[in-house]
């Protein structure tokens, strides 16, 4: 390898969702974190499907983001899919940790973190997923808070999923993303949702009912010169929600066991989601793949109308 050789940077993007980025049609980035850890084989491949199903139903093309062999894959055909979601060895990869999983080329998950930075090297604005991490509960007390927030300040990309994680410290969220002057807004709902719930009790300062409003908001960030994304909350939907009371009690107790099990950092999410679904009796799992649907069809709803006030059509 030349030295000039080490400088190019190993992403290898899809041809559909190259010509389509050429072309300037709209595409939707998924991230990879859901299928290599966030749900089990073979939801987690079925619900991948699925969601770039409704990704192309939408009229956008899907971009499913991943790290292999080496490079960063931007879009993935199905034998990638089929391979993260059944390699045990598959990592979690925050935005930190991209150049060290390029350097061995161990398989990745990316989170939310990782997608945006990634989306932004491709030049794509929008990307969907399921929640978005933020402060742990306790931050006081630990300082555990998800890069996620930091990286969608910094990446101008525009996040659409059904708010943070619910095991999260959502008040303590939403204060982080007003000092990193993240614009926040509630699609359809004046209140911040709650992953599994439609609401939280939190109240959003904005609240936009149309993509055509959001992508043009998305333009008008993008001409100020703001470095900062947004974060699009879209509440789950109503036939697949789950009562507050019945969630919040299940994440309480998943917490205190994972707290007994000294469960720490990276693995604290996965062993969370995984606890939550099995308290449930699997209904968190089902609620989950159906938010994670719907965000992707609002996603590629904006991704259409962000494209077409490109094109000045």
């Amino acid at each position: 390898m030349t030295p000039a050789d080490a400088l190019v940077l190993p992403m290898a993007i899809h041809p559909e969702v190259r010509a389509a980025l050429e072309t300037g049609q709209p595409v939707v980035p998924l991230e990879s974190s859901i299928i290599a850890q966030g749900m089990p084989y073979p939801v987690n491949v079925e619900t991948a499907r699925k969601v770039e199903e409704a990704v192309r139903q939408g009229g956008a093309v899907p971009a499913t983001i991943a790290l292999l062999d080496g490079k960063i894959r931007v879009g993935l055909d199905e034998d990638a899919l089929v391979r993260l979601g059944t390699d045990p060895g598959a990592v979690k990869v925050a935005q930190r940790d991209i150049a060290r999983v390029l350097v061995t080329g161990a398989p990745g998950g990316t989170t939310v973190s990782a997608t945006a930075a990634i989306a932004r090297l491709a030049g794509i604005r929008v990307f969907a997923t399921g929640g978005i991490g933020g402060a742990h509960r306790g931050v006081a007390q630990h300082f555990d808070i998800s890069a996620d927030l930091m990286a969608v300040a910094l990446s101008g990309v525009t996040v659409v999923c059904s708010g943070a994680k619910a095991f999260l410290d959502l008040a303590t969220t939403l204060e982080l993303l007003e000092s990193l002057s993240v614009p926040v807004l509630g699609f359809g709902t004046a209140t911040f949702p709650s992953f599994y719930s439609r609401d939280s009790d939190l109240p959003l300062e904005h609240q936009v009912d149309s993509p055509d409003a959001i992508a043009q908001q998305m333009v008008y960030q993008e001409a100020l010169g703001f470095p900062q994304g947004m974060i699009v909350a879209n509440p789950i939907p109503e036939s697949a929600a789950i009562t507050r009371q019945v969630i919040e009690d299940a994440i309480a107790q998943a917490m205190a066991e994972g707290e007994e099990r000294g469960i720490t950092g990276k693995a604290v999410t996965p062993f969370l989601l995984d606890r939550i679904k099995e308290i449930t009796g699997g209904e968190s799992l089902e609620a989950n793949v159906e938010l994670v649907l719907n965000n992707a069809r609002l996603g590629a709803a904006i991704a259409v109308a962000y494209a077409r006030l490109q094109r000045g059509t």
